[in-house]
C-alpha cells in the first residue's frame, strides 16, 4: 500500500480549518472516511466541517445525514483547506464543486482511475488503488499523525470497510491487511454484528417487493453474460429511495449461472437516471462508468447520467460490447 504522503501531514499540520468533502450518492466507505476524518482533526484542535453534496439517500448512510453541511457560505471558506475523500477531483463532488473551487485541496481516493488524474496544484494526494477502502487509508492516517482510533471512529471506519469489501465478499486471496485492517479497528471497539446490522438490518417489506420486481424484469444479453434490470420513475415515486436494497439485488443477479455484468438503471427524475454496475473480475465496469462520465471500481461502479431507460439501457449494451463480445 502507498505510504502517507509527507505533503499531507504537513497540509493538515499547518492548516486550522478543514471542509472535507465527500462525493455524489455517498455510500458508506465516503461517509465513514468522512466522519473518522473529522473527528481525529478535532481531536488535533482543528475545525472539521464535513459536507455532502446530496441528502444521503442510502438507506444505511441516511442516519447520518445531521452530521454534514449540504453546502458551504463564503465565512465557511474562509482560511479553509479542503480534504475530498473517496474521489480524486471536484467533478465528482457534485453540487459542492463550484463552492470549493479556489480552495486548497488535497485527495484521499482508492479508486484505480485516481492515479490517472491529472495532477493538481493545490495540495497533496493519497491515492492507493489497492487499498479496500478509503477508510483503511484514514487508518493508516491516523497513525502516520501519531494518533490512535477512537471508539467512534473504529466505528466509522469499520463500517466504510465493510461497505467497500460486501462484508469481506470481494476479498481476495493475498488480501490479508485487509484482515489485519478489520482486527485492528475490532479491537479499539468496532463491533461488527453492530455494522452488519446497520447496513443490512431494519428492512421494510417493500424493499423486499422491490427486489423481487427488480429481480424479475431482467434481461438476458450476450448469451446471459449480462444481466440488466430498470426501475421507472414512477417506481422510484412509489417506493421512494428507503426501499433500496441494491446490495442484495446486485448479490442475486451476479449469483446467476453465467453472469459476468450486471446493470441496474433507476429513473430518478423524469429526465435523468442512476446507474449501478456489478462484474465479475475480468470485466472493467469503471470503463464502463467512465464513459458515461461516473466512476468506481473494476468490479463496482455507477453514474448518473441524463436520459431515460430505454436510451440508456442502449448505450449500456454498446459499451458492454466492447467487453463481452
Amino acid at each position: 500500500m502507498t505510504e502517507v504522503p509527507r505533503e499531507l501531514i504537513d497540509y493538515i499540520h499547518s492548516g486550522k480549518k478543514f471542509i472535507i468533502a465527500g462525493h455524489k450518492e455517498s455510500d458508506g466507505d465516503c461517509v465513514g472516511s468522512q466522519l473518522a476524518l473529522a473527528s481525529v482533526l478535532r481531536r488535533m484542535g482543528k475545525e472539521a466541517i464535513p459536507c455532502t453534496p446530496d441528502t444521503l439517500k442510502r438507506p444505511e448512510v441516511k442516519p447520518f445525514i445531521n452530521h454534514f453541511r449540504t453546502t458551504i457560505d463564503d465565512e465557511t471558506k474562509r482560511d479553509a483547506r479542503v480534504i475530498i475523500t473517496d474521489c480524486s477531483g471536484l467533478e465528482r463532488t457534485g453540487d459542492l464543486s463550484p463552492l470549493l473551487e479556489g480552495l486548497p485541496i488535497a485527495l484521499i481516493d482508492h479508486h484505480e482511475h485516481g492515479k490517472d488524474m491529472p495532477e493538481h496544484d493545490s495540495g497533496p494526494a493519497y491515492i492507493s488503488e489497492t487499498a479496500p477502502s478509503v477508510t483503511q487509508l484514514i487508518l493508516h492516517l491516523i497513525y502516520a499523525l501519531g494518533l490512535q482510533p477512537t471508539a467512534e471512529e473504529a466505528e466509522f471506519l469499520m463500517f466504510g470497510l465493510c461497505t467497500d469489501t460486501g462484508f469481506f465478499r470481494h476479498v481476495d486471496s493475498g488480501s490479508s491487511d485487509t484482515f489485519e485492517t478489520a482486527a485492528k479497528l475490532v479491537g479499539a471497539g468496532a463491533s461488527p454484528k453492530k455494522i452488519y446490522q446497520a447496513i443490512h438490518g431494519g428492512k421494510s417489506l417493500d424493499s423486499r417487493r422491490l427486489t423481487g420486481l427488480l429481480l424479475s424484469r431482467a434481461e438476458p444479453h450476450f448469451d446471459g453474460r449480462l444481466l440488466i434490470s430498470h426501475q421507472s420513475y414512477e417506481e422510484n415515486q412509489f417506493y421512494g429511495t428507503e426501499s433500496r436494497d441494491s446490495d442484495v439485488l446486485n448479490q442475486l443477479l451476479m449469483s446467476v449461472a453465467g453472469v459476468q455484468a450486471a446493470a441496474v438503471i433507476r429513473q430518478e427524475k423524469p429526465d435523468s437516471c442512476n446507474i449501478s454496475l456489478r462484474s465479475m473480475d475480468r470485466v472493467d465496469v469503471s470503463a464502463v462508468a467512465r464513459s458515461l462520465g461516473g466512476g468506481g471500481h473494476k468490479n463496482a461502479a455507477g453514474v448518473s447520467i441524463d436520459g431515460t431507460i430505454p436510451d440508456i439501457k442502449n448505450k449500456i449494451l454498446q459499451l458492454f460490447q466492447l467487453h463481452l463480445s
